[in-house]
Formats: structure tokens, sequence, C-alpha cells
């Protein structure tokens, strides 16, 4: 056991912790945070994504020990208040889920690419988002909805 202090959301965030469990439990379980969702538990489909200093990661397979000292950011997080962020507003311009259960960790892993590529060509977001399993079956609008938010001014702020 061990302190790890990270900024969650914006806050200052200090938990004393085994510092090799995983992010995703301790997100969900210790804190509340239940927006980041529990897939596969391989880092494989996306579900439990989150941002670390704006970089897209899996939190079922990283150790809380390795966000010591960073920025954390969950679906939680996103929004400015009442005011949703351009990407989830995006989502839902063009209804890019459907059961929801994956939208969390999808908009989350575009924000990373938009952070990076902020105007990423069509080919560069189906590249990205491949990543992140749906099996509703809205890959389309999800695809729409990055290049939506693309479009829009500051789509990833």
């Amino acid at each position: 056991m061990r302190v790890v202090s990270f900024t969650l959301n914006g806050k200052a965030t200090r938990l004393t912790v085994d510092e090799t469990r995983m992010l995703l439990w301790v997100l969900r379980d210790d804190l509340g945070l239940t927006g980041t969702k529990f897939g596969c538990g391989q880092a494989l489909c996306g579900a439990c994504t989150v941002l670390v200093n704006n970089e897209a990661v899996q939190s079922c397979a990283t150790p809380v020990g390795e966000v010591d000292g960073k920025q954390v950011v969950t679906i939680e997080g996103l929004a400015s208040g009442d005011r949703l962020h351009p990407i989830q507003e995006a989502f839902v311009k063009h209804l890019g889920f459907q059961c929801g259960y994956c939208t969390p960790g999808m908009i989350l892993g575009a924000y990373a690419l938009l952070h990076k590529t902020p105007k990423p060509t069509r080919a560069q977001i189906i590249a990205h988002m491949d990543s992140h399993l749906c099996r509703c079956g809205a890959h389309g609008r999800i695809v729409q909805a990055v290049e939506t938010a693309a479009a829009a001014k500051g789509g990833a702020r």
C-alpha cells in the first residue's frame, strides 16, 4: 500500500491504495465514478478508456500507481458543468450510440485522437476508433460524430 496522488477530473485526489490495483476498479469501486465501464478486462475493447495526460489508456490494464502525479479524466469530467463537451454533443447529434455501454470509452478515445490530430482524415478516424468495439453496430454514426467534432471549433479543447 502506498499513497497515490493525481488530478481526477480537475480535482486533486490522494489515495492510500495497492499501487498495482487496476485504475478501472479504483475509479468505479473506490471513487464511485461508474461511467468508466468494464468490458473485456484485457485492454481489447476500449470500454474502460480514460484519459491520462490527454492520452487514451485502458484503465482495466493500467495500475493506479502509473497515474501518480498525472491528470486523469473520466467521462464524468469531460463536460463543463451542464454543458456537454463538443464531442459529446456530436455523439448525441449523430446518435453515435445505441445501448451506450461503449460510449464513454468511445468519446474519450475520440477526444485523445482530436487532441493529437485536430483535423483527422476519415481513414485516421476509422483506424483510431477501430480499437473501440461496439456490438450495436453504430460505427458509421460514431465516425460521423468524430468528424463533426473535428469540424467544430475547439473540438478537443
